[in-house]
């Protein structure tokens, strides 16, 4: 345990909350990722995981609390900034429903993701001066480096449509690391794949995380994939934090097994 409080925190969330209305989506939930950890946030449907990514992210404004982000040193306040703002600033994320360019192509899909993190801004890429034309190259070089990274090289001219489905999940994840992110958010990145497919994901969050250093928050589904991966796991049900602590102490705790794991915790 002591080692885990010398650890660095690079997300810190305070009591946020976040209200629709008359509906607490969000209710005084705290949260913290430290650097080069992967964590796991799990819960029912409607449990709020999704509108904690938004808010983190950009997509919403909370109703109260703080989001810190702290990768160099000094914790920075980013709540109400715009998720094109929040990109830049070093948190990527991927979304429940694929949001490929999908008549576009692998390669393309992943220079977009760029996009936030170039200099050369529109009138450079009218004009294409040397700077504009040599920043292109450098980002076409970057993307297929990570295309490479990740297996799916070997698909970088062909449109995102024609992948298959878990070779698509991927492409999302290689999308999202064009940002140069500190912090990477998967929402539900296995939904829908196979054993197989669900398998390589796990390997490669695994490669990502060691490899480049980068901090890991996911919402998932299948607690195979999350017992296995992660080092710290979050429990949320109707917005409230119900537990949290490592996969052994989130499997012996009967708030949590009862409120969610229930059986699924023995499959």
């Amino acid at each position: 345990m002591t080692g885990k409080q010398t650890m660095k925190s690079i997300l810190e969330v305070k009591n946020l909350s976040m209200s629709f209305g008359g509906l607490k989506a969000l209710d005084d939930l705290n949260l913290s990722v430290n650097k080069g950890e992967i964590v796991a946030l799990i819960g029912p449907n409607g449990a709020g995981k999704s509108t904690f990514f938004n808010c983190v992210t950009g997509i919403y404004k909370p109703t109260d609390g703080d989001i810190l982000i702290a990768p160099e040193g000094t914790p920075r306040r980013i709540n109400g900034l715009k998720p094109n703002q929040v990109t830049r600033l070093g948190l990527a994320r991927t979304f429940q429903n694929i949001r490929l360019f999908p008549s576009m192509s692998v390669l393309e899909n992943v220079m977009i993701g760029c996009h936030p993190v170039t200099r050369a801004g529109v009138l450079g890429a009218i004009f294409k001066g040397p700077a504009a034309r040599a920043e292109e190259q450098f980002i076409v070089d970057k993307s297929y480096g990570i295309l490479k990274k990740i297996g799916l090289a070997p698909w970088v001219n062909e449109l995102a449509t024609n992948l298959p489905y878990g070779a698509q999940r991927r492409l999302e994840i290689a999308r999202a690391l064009a940002t140069d992110p500190f912090l990477l958010l998967l929402d539900e990145p296995a939904a829908g794949m196979n054993p197989q497919e669900t398998s390589a994901l796990d390997e490669l969050i695994l490669k990502i995380s060691r490899e480049d250093q980068i901090s890991i928050l996911l919402i998932e589904h299948d607690m195979k994939l999350v017992m296995s991966l992660s080092e710290k796991i979050y429990v949320m049900d109707y917005g409230k934090k119900i537990g949290q602590g490592t996969p052994k102490e989130i499997r012996n705790n009967p708030v949590v097994i009862k409120a969610y794991l229930g059986d699924e915790i023995n499959a």
